[in-house]
């Protein structure tokens, strides 16, 4: 559909069934949250929020909430886009149907150009932050959040749209030292593009003009998520997924999004920062607080029918899990022309992204030879570079050759493969001391940390254990080892204490289960705190393994051995996946919120058969 606004959105879910709305009065302190978790968990519908407690707006949330609703949603023009970035993606395919993929082209290209007009809904009238939805998430949260903001910013040295970014960067609304109404804080990750604008404006010591939009059409929303190529701003992205030009308008100096349902304008005003944070967020933990740039509001400026859109964060899978999904379906044409080489990559959603990244390649060097992997290791530092894989903690890729129907998205089938092939001895190949992604905390401190890249290619090595022979003797340290999925087990360990304790430990573990006979088939062993949470499903081992590891530092192996600067080992390989005193807190629900919700599902009650 050619959505105007967010309220024709909302209209056409409401009358496809895909909309509950709630009259009762709600809190935005833990409650919508609340409402929203659990109506995304049980696969339910967009939920309007008809009275917000504390504000004269009301609210929507879940809209993205399953990839099917996002399709309906888009499905005026998503399968022309998806035409128009495979031809990007293949271009001799245009001779494949001439006539519909020029037709797709024009349509897609026509809607990409915005259109700069005098005036808009969103210049309606103004308020103030306090009168926005004051939405807390988690109880620990440092304050009220933007939790679907659109972030507009303009290359001051090439300023127009044509060099904007629009970013989906959260920004807190109140807490710690900000000026009430005056200020806010604009939380922006490494490698963000709106940080290249920064640096320029401090190299030109400017402030740098930053709009927030919130609302308006959806397509503006997804187009401030989706990773698009360099050349391409999201707001013509926004006009093409949207099937209707991108309006804006100027004042004040600021760009403002013409259909809007909210814009705040101000400026970054150079080497400000104050203390933005905790947050609980999409890794399933509480990013802490740290200094991040402070946002001077001027202007707050919404619509007549404003509604205030947002979505809630944490252990995945979330709404931004189906965001991602539809992501990834999008963009996949591309990998292959961006990585030649590459025929799949997969950022696992139950890790929070970027943890574990797995990838098909292909094995092309010196077939003559037996030694493999060989190219798989060229390709596996090309996706490391890779834009949106660049932040990827523990990548795994295998030869495409050695299975050709391996599923990239068949997790398990995926992990099986590559233990059975791969040789601990020469396939692992670590990074260390370099960048990490903003909210790992399983690093040596923020935005530091290492990588893996796990490379195996050949026949099959070895055939993995279905289950837990016996007897399977562990130290008095380590206890309950459960099977986790063919070749993997999750062994309880001691509450970690310190890293020259987990090596003692380690290696007495190490000594014991050297002695089995059929330990090779068991080629992956993870500590945990808790195995038997660990072994219940295949997400809570992704979870627990990918978001409270450290290579560098939590890696070990049955008799390993550094030989020329490179680790191997044999038989299995131990990731210490404990929590350790410095990683951040995970997310925990506040109970009293959660009996209050339930009020709502009662018979007679709006979430009644939802929830």
């Amino acid at each position: 559909m050619k959505y105007h606004s967010l309220k024709s959105c909302i209209k056409d879910l409401d009358a496809n069934g895909h909309l509950v709305t709630i009259k009762e009065a709600v809190d935005p302190h833990l409650e919508m949250a609340e409402i929203h978790r659990r109506v995304f968990s049980a696969n339910g519908p967009a939920v309007y929020y008809e009275n917000v407690k504390g504000s004269p707006f009301p609210a929507v949330s879940n809209l993205f909430g399953t990839i099917e609703r996002s399709r309906f949603i888009f499905r005026d023009k998503l399968e022309q886009l998806k035409t128009v970035f495979s031809l990007k993606a293949k271009p001799k395919s245009l001779l494949n149907a001439p006539l519909k993929n020029i037709h797709s082209a024009i349509a897609v290209g026509l809607n990409a150009i915005p259109k700069k007009v005098n005036s808009g809904p969103i210049l309606y009238r103004k308020t103030t932050i306090d009168q926005l939805p004051q939405i807390k998430s988690w109880p620990d949260d440092g304050g009220p959040f933007i939790l679907l903001p659109q972030v507009y910013s303009e290359d001051i040295t090439q300023p127009g749209w044509r060099h904007s970014n629009l970013g989906m960067y959260r920004v807190q609304l109140g807490g710690n030292d900000y000026i009430q109404n005056q200020e806010i804080g604009l939380h922006y990750q490494i490698r963000r593009d709106i940080g290249i604008h920064h640096q320029k404006a401090l190299q030109n010591n400017q402030p740098l003009r930053v709009s927030v939009f919130i609302g308006g059409p959806p397509s503006s929303t997804f187009a401030a998520v989706m990773f698009l190529p360099e050349d391409l701003p999201e707001i013509a992205f926004a006009g093409a997924l949207g099937g209707r030009r991108f309006r804006y308008l100027k004042t004040k100096g600021h760009t403002l999004a013409a259909d809007a349902d909210f814009c705040i304008t101000g400026t970054i005003i150079p080497n400000q920062v104050k203390p933005e944070g905790p947050f609980g967020d999409h890794l399933g933990y509480y990013s802490l607080t740290h200094n991040y740039p402070v946002m001077k509001v001027e202007d707050v400026y919404h619509r007549e029918d404003a509604i205030w859109p947002f979505t809630i964060v944490g252990r995945p899978p979330q709404e931004d899990s189906a965001l991602g999904a539809l992501i990834q379906e999008i963009g996949a044409p591309m990998i292959p022309s961006e990585l030649p080489g590459i025929k799949a990559v997969h950022a696992v959603d139950a890790t929070g992204v970027h943890p574990l990244m797995l990838a098909i390649g292909s094995e092309r060097y010196l077939p003559y030879e037996k030694r493999r992997p060989q190219e798989l290791l060229t390709l596996g530092n090309a996706v490391l570079g890779y834009g949106p894989c660049t932040l990827s903690k523990y990548l795994f890729i295998v030869a495409g050759e050695d299975n050709p129907t391996l599923d990239i998205h068949n997790i398990k089938a995926y992990f099986a493969h590559m233990l059975e092939r791969v040789n601990w001895q020469t396939d692992l190949h670590f990074q260390t001391n370099v960048t990490m992604d903003s909210l790992d905390y399983s690093g040596t401190a923020l935005h530091e940390g290492s990588k893996l890249m796990i490379a195996a290619a050949g026949e099959a090595k070895r055939t993995l254990a279905t289950s837990i022979l016996h007897p399977f003797n562990l130290p008095q340290q380590f206890a309950n080892a459960k099977l986790v999925m063919p070749g993997v087990i999750a062994i309880k360990g001691e509450t970690f204490s310190t890293h020259d304790n987990a090596i003692f430990e380690i290696k007495q573990l190490c000594d014991t289960l050297v002695k089995m006979d059929h330990i090779e088939t068991i080629p992956l062993i993870v500590i945990v705190d808790d195995a038997t949470f660990t072994a219940q499903s295949l997400n809570n081992f992704l979870w627990i393994t990918f978001t409270r590891s450290n290579p560098s530092h939590d890696i070990y192996g049955i008799n390993s051995t550094v030989t020329f600067k490179h680790f191997g080992c044999e038989k299995s390989l131990i990731i210490d996946c404990r929590i350790k005193p410095h990683h951040a807190p995970p997310l925990i629900e506040d109970q009293a919120t959660t009996k209050k919700v339930n009020n709502l599902a009662a018979p007679g009650c709006p979430l009644h058969g939802i929830i």
